[in-house]
């Protein structure tokens, strides 16, 4: 169920609610964030999508989280195929980024995503030859959020491409995209 365009509560009293949801948004959109192609794969079907709700949540052992919307095709290949990557994106292939807004079309004799060479990690998941960085993981936990899924990945393997440690990475602000709040 989507939520998007519609007013969600809680609202404090005497407040419009309209104007109120426009303010809470535009301080939830200044969170710094940054902006990720994030690997999903069930069985041979395999997808990127663009993602900026990601997070380290443990140390011990070493655990980070996605947020993931019901409807997108990435839920069910992270849910059915129990992995997922997060690539980091170089600022200045900001672009890129836009290629995985929708299902991106999958050449499989080409290994491409949209067009975008990939590899296999060892979860299975697909990581772009574009990141400057990515983390691989095994699905160990996913919690109902709402509107969303909150997937939670043991990371398996990781590593920068040459030159990425030394890379500014994408962050959100640096498009005029935004998402959530």
């Amino acid at each position: 169920m989507s939520t998007r365009g519609a007013l969600v509560g809680p609202f404090p009293d005497d407040v419009d609610p309209a104007e109120y949801d426009r303010l809470r948004r535009r301080v939830m959109w200044r969170m710094p964030t940054g902006l990720y192609l994030l690997g999903s794969r069930a069985g041979e079907r395999r997808n990127l999508m663009t993602l900026n709700w990601a997070m380290q949540v443990s140390l011990v052992p070493k655990l980070v989280a996605v947020s993931v919307e019901h409807a997108a095709l990435t839920h069910g290949l992270i849910a059915e195929g129990g992995c997922f990557s997060i690539s980091l994106v170089g600022r200045e292939d900001r672009a890129v980024v836009r290629k995985f807004v929708k299902p991106a079309e999958l050449d499989a004799a080409a290994r491409t995503l949209a067009g975008v060479p990939f590899r296999d990690g060892i979860s299975g998941a697909p990581i772009p030859e574009v990141a400057i960085g990515y983390l691989d993981c095994a699905l160990r936990n996913t919690l109902d959020v709402g509107s969303h899924a909150l997937f939670v990945g043991e990371v398996l393997d990781a590593g920068f491409s040459q030159g990425g440690e030394d890379t500014p990475v994408l962050r959100l602000e640096d498009t005029r995209m935004n998402y959530g709040g």
